[in-house]
């Protein structure tokens, strides 16, 4: 306990500590306990004796006999050990937990609508009927049943790891325990823990009244309350729970997605019951309008419709892109508008290079929440719009979400504005702000050496969706980066070894740091595919990672096929473009990282500090006949749609390829195939019918 700022108790006696004495000293005790616990228990590293340790806990537990209406909601006589810096334990999710695509106008649904019958190829008549349901704004959960029994409950997470709250959610009453005869052996329930308006109020004012955290609405009162070490205290809050999908299942049970909430009502569950069936796009829009009508006398918040294909076997075939469904879609409310003054527009430089400017607002609500700054786009846009600085302007959050200047109120115009002159240097490191021929962006030269740079490509790096590091936010890597604990990105996994200074932080505690520290630690393993997209490539986004990981199985392999590449007449060029959907604008900025050598000291920097593991095919692809091989689609298929045919190649392993090559194993022909049939002819690769393909793969 020698790194604490002050120690942890006093010599004073409780019967003389003062009660502001006494809750200083509380707070101490609680951090130097949990440390103790950790070294004890999962370090296996005391600095403790035992006599020294059971002291604190008495001392502990005098003050708050004493002192009742001090005891901490994170108090050592309310948990056992190991305490909790290392929180929840880890969950990996069987079936990620996706998020979902947005909509934002009718147009967005209908053209949803008309991808779905393009990926089914589907009749012009054929009808697509849809589930439209409230879009609960709470806390998403999997509740695992084994042989009817309730035997783990999971957060979201990343989608493909979630945290154990099982003891928490055991605590719901909309929760059941246990589910009558019949059920599958195992099934996995997915919906939404939320906390009704009234509910929050109340919360609320119990809060202020315990001189406790105010929540800022009823989601983060629902995320708090779920995420509590001690589960008696998310008991005393009053949080429900609508269940509205699936994970894992050991056996089919329905044919349709609302046969499916029907059997989750007789088991049990709360649905919501807001949600109906609809056979067309425009029944499903009437129902959107009539819920937004009634959004605010609802009970609890939502943020919109979600609208999901009702038939169970074409949301089998339809499957996932990215991270998100492509048998669902969240259409959004219409964002709500306020107006307000634009009192200063600041250029912002993102990991690329990319100067974006930024509105800086008089505050304004504007939804429930206050904004003060406010996306301006680019420079055409804010030419088209003829922003100035001094203008009353109109804003509104798109999706609920991202602020953004709708338009200026030019009959407020001060007298004498100037139109705005965008920078042609870069705002952070003076470096010339050039903008490419037919780009909308203007962009930093400076690269490497600008600070403003490197710092969001930490920021992307430690991001949900790259290596998803919790409590290491955009703020603590501004403030580590400015202080010269971090540099690169292997530098965030030394930073173990800034312990102390950490620890001497104003505001920083042991128990704070020691989580973040092995928050770290927990992300030394990674997937090929989540470590691509966390490099920040410029144009390689979660998909196109997939998409390169899957072709190339580990980074030494991607590392020499890029360096080769550099090529432009090259095999290993004409194999990269050769990925369906790279072509020679990807193929660039690609070869152009992986040759800058700073870049190729970042990577071995951090494939000496991580673990990156070499890219697993699918499931499905265990026993596939066609794992690893390279396929090529051309013509018209009748069966099934383009999109539809890649997307089945590549969850049993395939590579789909855009252009046959000596490479491709099969080509599979539709009706009207053209020059690359002719082409697999004169290579010799095997020519397969869409009979044939079909008849391989089933097989």
């Amino acid at each position: 306990m020698n790194d604490a700022a002050s120690p942890p108790v006093s010599a004073k006696p409780v019967k003389d500590l003062s009660r502001a004495e006494a809750e200083t000293e509380l707070a101490r005790l609680a951090d130097a306990i949990a440390e103790a616990d950790r070294l004890y228990h999962l370090e296996d590293a005391p600095e403790l004796t035992d006599a020294e340790y059971d002291g604190l806990r008495r001392r502990n537990q005098a003050i708050e006999e004493r002192f009742p209406g001090l005891k901490r909601t994170d108090s050592p006589s309310e948990r056992v050990a190991p305490g909790p810096a290392e929180g929840f334990a880890k969950v990996r999710h069987v079936r990620p937990m996706l998020s979902l695509a947005n909509a934002f106008d009718s147009e967005d649904v209908r053209e949803f609508e008309r991808r779905v019958r393009r990926f089914l190829n589907l009749r012009d008549d054929e009808p697509v009927a849809l589930m439209a349901e409230p879009k609960i704004d709470g806390l998403s959960a999997s509740l695992r049943y084994e042989n009817g029994r309730l035997v783990q409950g999971a957060t979201r997470g990343d989608g493909t790891e979630g945290e154990n709250i099982t003891r928490n959610l055991e605590t719901l009453n909309d929760i059941p325990r246990n589910l009558p005869a019949g059920v599958p052996s195992v099934l996995e329930v997915r919906g939404e823990v939320y906390m009704t308006k009234e509910d929050f109020v109340a919360l609320n004012e119990r809060q202020a009244e315990a001189g406790a955290k105010i929540f800022a609405n009823p989601r983060n009162a629902a995320a708090g309350s779920l995420r509590q070490l001690d589960p008696e205290i998310t008991r005393s809050r009053p949080l429900r729970f609508f269940a509205y999908s699936w994970g894992e299942i050991s056996e089919d049970f329905a044919d349709s997605h609302h046969t499916f909430l029907g059997k989750l009502e007789s088991w049990g569950f709360t649905t919501n019951p807001l949600s109906k069936l609809c056979g067309t796009v425009d029944e499903a829009l009437a129902v959107y309008a009539d819920i937004g009508e009634r959004r605010h006398d609802l009970s609890y918040d939502i943020d919109g419709v979600v609208y999901k294909v009702d038939r169970i076997d074409w949301q089998q075939r339809l499957g996932m892109v990215s991270r998100a469904p492509r048998w669902a879609i969240a259409h959004k409310f219409k964002a709500e508008q306020a107006e307000t003054v634009l009192r200063e527009i600041d250029i912002q430089v993102g990991r690329t290079g990319a100067l974006t400017p930024v509105a800086r607002l008089e505050p304004v609500k504007v939804g429930g929440v206050t904004v003060t700054n406010a996306t301006l786009h680019n420079e055409d846009e804010i030419r088209r719009k003829d922003i100035r600085v001094g203008d009353t302007v109109v804003i509104q959050r798109a999706g609920d979400v991202i602020p953004q200047v709708v338009r200026v109120i030019v009959e407020k115009r001060p007298a004498g504005s100037q139109e705005y002159a965008f920078p042609e240097h870069c705002p952070r490191c003076g470096s010339e702000a050039r903008r490419p021929e037919g780009e909308a962006i203007r962009r930093c030269t400076g690269g490497l050496v600008c600070p403003a740079q490197a710092v969001e490509r930490l920021k992307h790096f430690v991001s949900r969706d790259a290596f998803d590091i919790e409590g290491l936010g955009a703020k603590q890597i501004e403030t580590y980066y400015n202080d010269g604990l971090i540099d690169r990105p292997g530098s965030v996994f030394r930073l173990k070894q800034h312990r102390r200074t950490l620890i001497g932080r104003e505001g920083t505690k042991i128990v704070s740091t020691d989580k973040l520290l092995a928050a770290i630690e927990g992300r030394r393993t990674i997937g090929l595919d989540r470590f691509i997209f966390a490099l920040g490539i410029r144009q390689v986004g979660q998909a196109t990672a997939r998409l390169l990981a899957t072709h190339y199985g580990t980074l030494d392999a991607l590392r020499q096929a890029m360096a080769a590449a550099a090529d432009p007449e090259s095999e290993a060029y004409a194999d990269l473009i050769n990925i369906d959907q790279i072509g020679s604008a990807v193929a660039k900025d690609l070869i152009d990282f992986f040759a800058e050598p700073h870049n190729g000291e970042v990577l071995d920097d951090l494939d000496n500090e991580l673990s990156i593991e070499a890219f697993e095919a699918p499931t499905l692809a265990a026993d596939s006949p066609v794992a690893g091989k390279t396929v090529v689609f051309t013509g018209t298929l009748q069966t099934m749609g383009r999109s539809e045919a890649k997307a089945r190649a590549e969850s049993l392993g395939a590579k789909v390829a855009g252009s046959v090559s000596k490479k491709t194993d099969y080509v599979v022909v539709g009706a009207d195939a053209g020059s690359k049939a002719a082409k697999a002819e004169a290579l010799g690769v095997r020519i397969l019918s869409e009979e044939d393909w079909v008849a391989l793969i089933d097989g």
